[in-house]
């Protein structure tokens, strides 16, 4: 049993040190595989408890939470994604909003205003077209 958690724990800092180096912990396989081992800590640590080994199950139960919580962490959104402003061009944002190249900032928030009212994701729309549309109208006002 000593030898397993030793291995492990080498497993483990070796994971940890090439994730410092390469981004390969935040693939999608990592973070299944970290998750089957958290749950292989669970299952560890309810058998070694319920035969005497207390120590080794807080241990088994500290491990597999630790897994666990780094199994949900995901990869965070790049900014150009959140809005999705510095993607779009001038002609998609008129096309979105149903404006022309000589619409005025009047003519985009009142085209902005009747379009939010029909896709508001609390009447019925979605978050994607409410999106879109903040985009559209963010990137003809900054123009």
């Amino acid at each position: 049993m000593l030898y397993l958690a030793v291995g492990g724990a080498l497993l483990a800092l070796y994971l940890w040190a090439a994730g410092r180096r390469t981004p390969i912990l935040k693939r999608r396989e990592w973070r299944l595989l970290t998750g089957a081992m958290a749950l292989a800590c669970f299952t560890a640590a309810v058998f070694v408890s319920v035969r005497g080994g207390w120590g080794s199950g807080i241990v088994l139960t500290v491990v597999g939470l630790g897994l666990a919580a780094s199994a949900r962490k995901g990869a965070s959104p790049s900014p150009a994604s959140k809005t999705g402003r510095d993607r779009m061009s001038l002609d998609e944002a008129r096309r979105i909003l149903g404006v022309g190249a000589d619409a005025t900032p009047q003519d985009i928030k009142a085209a902005y205003t009747r379009l939010m009212r029909a896709v508001h994701p609390d009447k019925g729309g979605t978050a994607g077209l409410a999106a879109q549309l903040n985009a559209a109208r963010d990137r003809l006002l900054s123009k």
